[in-house]
C-alpha cells in the first residue's frame, strides 16, 4: 500500500495483505496506518489479495470512505474478499480445536461480515475517464493487462501527476488487452516483480506436449491452478489446442467453486478483452470451455471425480496446493506413476506446490503422508507479470521521462537489475523504494 498525503487529504493506493512465509504473514497483525478513519479514499489497481486483502481490516479499523476500482475488479472483490475472510475464520477455528495458537482464543484477522462491509464501500469506475477521488485530486484508470480489471492508476494531485503501475501484465497474452501506455508522469511507482529475469516462451507448446503424453499413457493430469486468471488462461489454451487439432479433446474437470464463479465474471467483462478473445466470442465460440468440460460445483460432484480414469485433466484450486479441493485429488492421484501434476504458477517457499517442484518424494496432507510417484511438470512460461523486457517496453510509451521513478513490489535483486536496465535504456532517475519510506513529491 502507498499513502499519498496532500494538505489534509489522504489517499491510499492499494491495500493488500502480506503473503508467503509466516514471518511476513504476522505483519498483517501489526498497525499499518495511523488513523484509518481519516483516509479520504482508497484506489485499487486490482483484486489480488496482496493488493486488496487488507480492506476488510481497514474498514474494521474505522475507514468509511469510497474504494475506487474498475468494474471487473469490483466483481472479483465480491468473490475474493469473502473467500479470504472465510479462510481466516477456518484457520482460527482449526487452531482452537487443536490448541496450536499462542492466543486464547485464536481469532481471525477479519470476518466475512468485515469483508461484506468493505464491499459496500466499493465504487466502480470506467477506464480512461478522469473521476474525482478527493478535493483537489482526480484519478484515471488504464488497462494493465495483469488480470481482469487490473489497472494502472494516474493520480493528479494539484500540479503533480503520480502514476502507479500496479501489477503490469504481459504482451500478447490471451483473453486480456496488452498493458495500455501512459503518456506522462511526474513521479512513477513501478512494480519490479520480475525485474531481473525474462519469461521463457511457448507455454502452449509445453502444454501440448504434456497433454499428448498423458493421452498416450492413459494418465490423469492434476493441475493446481489459481482461481483468478490462471484457470481461465489454462481453459483458453486447452480450447485453442483442441480446435487446432494439436491435442485430443480429453475430459476436463473444473473443480473449484471460486474458479467457476471467477470464470463467469470473466465472461461478463468484454471491456477487458483483447481482439482475439472478442473475435472468438463474435464467431460463436466458447473460448473458456474446452470441448469436454465438466463443472464440479457441489461436494458430491467433486467426489465423483475420484472415480475418473485417464486420460483426463483435473483443474482445481488452490494454485500452490496449500488448501482447497485440489488436495483431495492430489492425495488420491500422487501415488500413481501414471499421474502428471501440472504446475502452472509460481510456487512459494513453504507450500506443497513448491515441495513438488523441488522433487519431494512424499507430502503431508489431509492427516496423512502421501507418497509422490507422479510426474511433476512445471510450465514456467505462464505468468501474469511482465518480465524485465516487457516492463521496459511499457516504459517506452511515456512521451517524457518521469522526474523520479520508484521501484516497488520486488525483491532487492529484481529492483537493482531493473533500475540498471532503465538507466541503461532510458537514462531515467530510478531508485528502489524502502518499506515505510516517506518522499516529498
Amino acid at each position: 500500500m502507498h499513502l499519498v498525503v496532500t494538505g489534509d487529504r489522504r489517499i491510499l493506493l492499494d491495500c493488500g495483505l502480506f503473503q508467503g512465509l509466516k514471518a511476513l504473514r504476522l505483519r498483517n497483525w501489526e498497525p499499518r496506518l495511523p488513523d484509518p478513519a481519516g483516509l479520504d479514499a482508497v484506489v485499487l489497481s486490482h483484486a489480488h489479495i496482496d493488493h486488496s486483502g487488507y480492506l476488510p481490516l481497514l474498514v474494521r479499523q474505522g475507514f468509511r470512505g469510497p474504494i475506487y476500482c474498475t468494474a471487473g475488479t469490483a466483481d472479483l472483490l465480491g468473490v475474493v474478499l469473502p473467500d479470504a475472510a472465510h479462510l481466516q475464520q477456518e484457520d482460527a477455528e482449526r487452531a482452537n480445536r487443536h490448541g496450536y495458537s499462542k492466543h486464547e482464543p485464536a481469532l481471525p484477522l477479519y470476518t466475512v461480515d468485515d469483508a461484506q462491509a468493505a464491499l459496500r464501500l466499493v465504487r466502480p469506475a470506467g477506464y480512461d475517464t478522469a473521476f474525482p477521488v478527493a478535493d483537489g485530486a482526480t484519478a484515471v484508470l488504464r488497462r494493465a493487462g495483469h488480470i481482469l480489471g487490473s489497472a494502472t492508476v494516474e493520480l493528479a494531485v494539484g500540479a503533480v501527476r503520480l502514476v502507479f503501475s500496479g501489477d503490469l501484465g504481459r504482451y500478447d497474452r490471451p483473453i486480456l488487452c496488452d498493458p495500455e501506455p501512459v503518456p506522462a508522469a511526474d513521479v512513477l511507482l513501478l512494480e519490479a516483480t520480475y525485474g531481473d529475469r525474462p519469461h521463457p516462451p511457448a507455454a502452449e507448446d509445453d502444454l501440448m506436449r504434456i497433454v499428448r503424453d498423458a493421452a498416450q499413457r492413459g494418465g490423469v493430469i492434476v493441475a493446481p491452478a489459481f482461481a483468478v486468471d490462471r484457470t481461465q488462461e489454462l481453459l483458453w489454451m486447452l480450447h485453442g489446442l483442441e480446435r487446432a487439432g494439436r491435442v485430443p479433446a480429453l475430459p476436463v474437470y473444473l473443480d473449484s467453486p471460486m474458479a467457476i464463479e471467477v470464470t463467469e465474471i470473466y465472461r461478463r467483462h468484454p471491456e477487458d478483452y483483447d481482439a482475439e478473445m472478442a473475435r472468438a466470442l463474435g464467431a460463436g465460440e466458447r473460448p473458456l470451455a474446452p470441448e469436454r468440460l465438466h463443472i464440479a460445483r457441489t461436494d458430491q460432484e467433486s467426489r465423483a471425480i475420484n472415480a475418473v480414469r485417464g486420460p483426463a485433466i483435473i483443474i482445481s484450486s488452490s494454485g500452490m496446493a496449500v488448501g482447497g479441493r485440489v488436495l483431495h485429488h492430489l492425495a488420491q492421484r500422487l501415488p500413481d506413476p501414471g499421474t502428471t501434476v501440472l504446475l502452472v504458477g509460481f510456487q512459494a517457499q513453504g507450500t506443497r506446490g513448491r515441495a513438488l517442484e523441488d522433487g519431494a518424494r512424499e507430502l503431508k496432507m489431509l492427516g496423512q503422508v502421501v507418497p509422490v510417484r507422479a510426474t511433476v511438470a512445471p510450465i514456467d512460461a505462464l505468468s501474469a507479470h511482465a518480465d524485465c523486457e516487457e516492463i521496459l517496453r511499457w516504459l517506452g510509451g511515456f512521451a517524457t521521462a518521469p522526474r523520479k521513478t520508484y521501484l516497488v513490489h520486488g525483491e532487492p535483486d529484481g529492483c537493482a537489475a531493473l533500475a540498471d536496465a532503465i538507466r541503461a535504456r532510458y537514462g531515467w532517475s530510478v531508485t528502489a523504494a524502502g518499506d515505510g519510506e516517506t518522499v516529498t513529491l
